[in-house]
């Protein structure tokens, strides 16, 4: 399994890593953001979304479940904060998104059980300080392991 830890010192630079990240994202791409209220999973998303080339500001759709942004490819970011469990992704339409036509980027994914693809990128993301977060990305399947190979070589 690869794995990749990055530590960034600012918003800033965790819009700018978020944007490197994007950059390299596919087609098909499932993100799982898990990490803490404040980690900075949101602002991850936000470079993420600037890096796939989305004009539109990025919020956090905690209270509307799923937001969509246009970029190179269409952006789907499904916060689960809300959702007691699996169960309750009945009816919002998560599972087509999964297997559609853009990148999936969703933070608390523990609330999804088993219904997130065997092969998705998982990021730790951590609170180390005021403005410090880390990011822990790993992940198997060749696609996740060539992504972060492709993210290790950016980093340096």
């Amino acid at each position: 399994m690869a794995s990749l830890t990055i530590v960034c010192g600012s918003p800033a630079a965790t819009l700018a890593f978020g944007a490197r990240l994007g950059g390299l994202l596919a087609r098909g791409d499932v993100v799982a953001l898990h990490g803490e209220l404040g980690a900075g999973k949101t602002q991850l998303v936000a470079g993420i979304a600037a890096g796939l080339g989305a004009p539109d500001a990025v919020t956090s759709p905690t209270f509307v479940v799923i937001q969509h942004y246009q970029g190179r490819l269409p952006i789907h970011h499904a916060d689960l904060y809300r959702l007691d469990g699996p169960a309750d992704l009945d009816g919002i339409g998560l599972e087509e998104l999964l297997d559609g036509d853009g990148v999936c980027l969703i933070e608390w994914p523990e609330r999804a059980g088993d219904r997130l693809p065997a092969e998705h990128l998982v990021i730790a993301c951590a609170w180390l300080g005021p403005t410090e977060r880390s990011f822990t990305l790993r992940g198997a399947g060749q696609r996740v392991e060539r992504l972060i190979t492709a993210l290790r070589a950016v980093e340096r």
